[in-house]
């Protein structure tokens, strides 16, 4: 069984949403980056998610939301898209707050579960999962895996640690 099969298999994408979704965004030439969990599986172990985060180039949201709507279920939320179709447990969601479009220029081509994807520089992905973990409106089950997330990317590369404020830093101890 390939990894992307296994992908598949456990997220119990039948309907190979996830791989629709990223033909479309490759059809319409629209740049992209992974980011949030299923990045971290760039980097490092891999860890099953559900989630499929990435950022568009904000120009291009309004066209690539119109074609979305008209293939799949797209709920919006204040920093988000949620896009969902029958036959499938995966979400994508992909980020529509500002701060996440400097990822783009410094995104890197990497091995996801099985797919080639450009995914967010190890620094951006962290300080991502840093906004998230920081941000007390999230579930505390979120924030926790968030918390996991950093430590998981600070175990790849001790050294992004100097990004980690202390109150962080403590919380992994």
């Amino acid at each position: 069984m390939t990894a992307k099969e296994f992908h598949r298999q456990v997220t119990g994408d039948q309907s190979e949403f996830l791989d629709r979704f990223l033909d479309l965004l490759v059809r319409l030439k629209i740049d992209y980056c992974v980011i949030d969990g299923l990045a971290a599986n760039a980097y490092a172990e891999p860890v099953v998610t559900l989630d499929c985060d990435i950022v568009v180039v904000a120009p291009r949201l309004p066209e690539l939301e119109k074609e979305l709507r008209a293939q799949f279920k797209v709920e919006p939320f204040a920093h988000c898209l949620n896009i969902s179709a029958p036959g499938s447990d995966v979400r994508v969601q992909i980020q529509t707050d500002a701060r996440y479009q400097s990822f783009l220029p410094r995104r890197q081509p990497r091995a996801v579960l099985g797919r080639e994807l450009p995914v967010a520089a190890i620094e951006d992905l962290l300080q991502g999962k840093l906004w998230a973990y920081q941000d007390a409106t999230r579930r505390a089950t979120k924030r926790q895996k968030d918390l996991v997330d950093i430590a998981r990317l600070l175990e790849i590369q001790p050294a992004l640690a100097a990004q980690v404020p202390d109150e962080v830093r403590r919380k992994l101890l």
